[in-house]
């Protein structure tokens, strides 16, 4: 990842700081963003104490002009754009008989919409550079095998892998490769927020038996932000200790 210049939208905590860490250990430039000032700081102290090339933007990746000034920070900055990770998410858990209309658009404006106007955003840098690029989405176990209370949630992901498949097969001409990381019962806050019986519940039926860290996650997402693999496009890779099969 040498020079490489990721973007990774809610990278002040959680998965998208464990990706932004990893990214910087192996050589990038970064860029996160997020919705809470006073969040955004802390992260960018965490991430830049070694001597990590980052900067940092206070974004609603909802809004299309704050994608775009994602993107144009990156290119002000660090002079390109190689990767982007769409990891923006949020949870407004119920069952589908109890469930606002607002619970359902907040969640699906979010992980879905936001990933699309940054993609948009990202793709069209990379093509205009001429130098392909790599796309990342941050999907869920609960994308494809759907998770009860979780209507609005399960629905986005599925959204996102569908999205995956298709910018994928329409960005491959430009050699921008775009591929999805699922991750399961992941060490997090929003993992720390389920109710005990439902994350035990999980747990159970993880034959690893135990939950994952953000770490591992970034790992999967390192490897497809890399060198290795160069010939995978348009594939689902989870991680999740086997829930998921």
């Amino acid at each position: 990842m040498n020079g490489k210049v990721a973007v990774i939208t809610g990278g002040t905590r959680g998965i998208g700081l464990a990706i932004a860490a990893w990214m910087l250990e192996h050589g990038a430039n970064v860029v996160v963003s997020g919705r809470d000032a006073d969040r955004l700081n802390v992260a960018l102290k965490e991430l830049t104490q070694d001597g990590g090339s980052a900067a940092g933007l206070v974004a609603d990746v909802t809004r299309r002009e704050d994608a775009e000034r994602v993107v144009e920070l990156a290119r002000e900055r660090f002079g390109r754009l190689d990767v982007l990770v769409n990891n923006a998410g949020i949870t407004r858990d119920g069952l589908i008989l109890r469930m606002k209309d607002d619970d359902w658009d907040r969640v699906l404006e979010t992980n879905l919409k936001g990933a699309f106007l940054m993609t948009r955003a990202a793709s069209k840098a990379m093509v205009r550079a001429k130098s392909g690029g790599r796309i990342l989405n941050i999907a869920s176990t609960a994308g494809a095998m759907g998770n009860a209370g979780q209507a609005n949630y399960s629905a986005a992901k599925a959204g996102l892998i569908g999205l995956t498949k298709a910018t994928a097969r329409e960005l491959a001409h430009w050699g921008i490769l775009v591929n999805a990381v699922a991750p399961g019962l992941i060490e997090t806050d929003m993992a720390a927020a389920l109710p005990t019986d439902a994350r035990d519940a999980l747990l159970a039926q993880v034959p690893l038996k135990r939950i994952g860290t953000a770490r591992e996650v970034a790992e999967m997402v390192g490897f497809l932000a890399g060198d290795g693999a160069a010939y995978v496009t348009g594939q689902v890779f989870h991680v999740n200790g086997g829930l998921y099969m």
